[in-house]
């Protein structure tokens, strides 16, 4: 295990970005009949996810997250000085979304920019590497963008994993603050998991297999329950903390059950676990940001949180970090239209705010 302390290095802000489609319980119960729907939406806590259209990708998503933070913090684009962006579902094999993030942004030409191939591990994995590379660096500011469709590798025929995942955007803002708190960090793989977790493509994908989602469910419950536990505690002991300092307890948003009986097994109460997921889905790397700003926007913006986060997944791989946000002067969610039109949650029709309010709700306490 990788266990690392950082210091001097805060987050000033976040964005999320969601595409304005929506799927629901009751269009999936056109494919898999209701009954089926119902039982998965149960078992999984998931009512809704929001789905790019077929000309949006996950680099457009990102942009309108990455703009709107920009934009609320008052940063000039010409400040950032490190772009780091984490995806596995890349606009194109290459060049990676970053480059492309980095023109869109207009961000200065001595920036550096570095694409991190992580999926519901990658935010953990991509704020350590911002935030290390930030320090070392002696640079001012760095964004750190978590995007992923992962619709476009799902067959929308398999009950086993299209009614779960769901596309999504965000964007962290970090910058030098020697009176920042240090961010502790517990991180670490198993190449072993590769089979039970795949997407199949490359030169070795052969012409006849499709290039669809493959998730061996029970194997990646059992990975979890067996890996984040020792995770999650190695990065309390770094901190210094119990669980029972942790404000909020932030897992990546896999399914309500499961994040329920992670909370249960680290001795969170219902109050401490931020389950973040019914309007959303399983939103890969995004899913811990995304959960932040869905159901902690107030709380974050008003003063300093404890969190404790913990991504895990692909590959396996998996990481904890321990760290203090807030006050933040961004944290928001906003939708991006089929015309490309970004729209602030607060500016979108009554349906969809409502919607999306609904989705977050419930979201902050395991035990409703």
């Amino acid at each position: 295990m990788v266990a690392s302390v950082i210091e001097g290095v805060g987050i000033a802000g976040l964005a999320a970005c969601l595409p304005e489609r929506r799927e629901t319980v009751e269009e999936l119960a056109l494919r898999f009949g209701e009954e089926a729907a119902r039982k998965i939406a149960k078992a999984t806590g998931i009512e809704a996810r929001h789905l790019v259209p077929p000309h949006q990708c996950a680099s457009d998503l990102a942009e309108a997250a990455a703009r709107r933070l920009l934009d609320r913090l008052g940063w000039d684009p010409g400040s950032v000085e490190l772009l780091v962006t984490v995806s596995q579902t890349h606009d194109h094999i290459l060049p990676g979304s970053g480059f492309l993030l980095h023109r869109r942004l207009e961000l200065p030409k001595g920036a550096a920019v570095l694409d991190l191939g992580l999926g519901c591990s990658g935010y953990v994995y991509g704020l350590w590497t911002a935030a290390a590379m930030l320090k070392a660096a002696g640079a001012r500011r760095a964004l750190l963008v978590a995007a992923d469709t992962i619709s476009r590798v799902i067959d929308p025929g398999d009950r086993t994993v299209a009614p779960l995942f769901g596309d999504a955007a965000t964007a962290t803002a970090l910058e030098l603050d020697p009176a920042a708190p240090p961010m502790a960090f517990a991180l670490g793989s198993d190449g072993a998991g590769a089979p039970y977790l795949s997407v199949p493509g490359g030169g070795m994908r052969r012409p006849d297999e499709p290039a669809h989602l493959f998730m061996d469910g029970t194997q990646v419950f059992a990975f979890t329950l067996r890996e984040v536990p020792d995770s999650v505690r190695a990065a309390l002991a770094l901190a210094g903390w119990g669980m029972a300092e942790v404000d909020h307890l932030v897992l990546h948003q896999a399914n309500a059950q499961m994040i329920r009986h992670l909370a249960q097994k680290l001795g969170a109460t219902p109050e401490q676990a931020v389950v973040a997921l019914a309007g959303f889905g399983n939103t890969s790397s995004a899913s811990i940001p995304l959960a932040l700003v869905a159901a902690l926007p107030d709380r974050l913006r008003a003063g300093a949180a404890r969190l404790l986060l913990s991504g895990f997944g692909v590959g396996w791989s998996w990481g904890s970090a321990a760290v203090t946000v807030g006050p933040l002067r961004a944290c928001e969610t906003m939708l991006l239209g089929a015309d490309g039109r970004a729209i602030p949650l607060e500016s979108s029709s009554a349906k969809d705010a409502g919607a999306a309010k609904g989705a977050g709700e419930p979201a902050v306490s395991a035990g409703r």
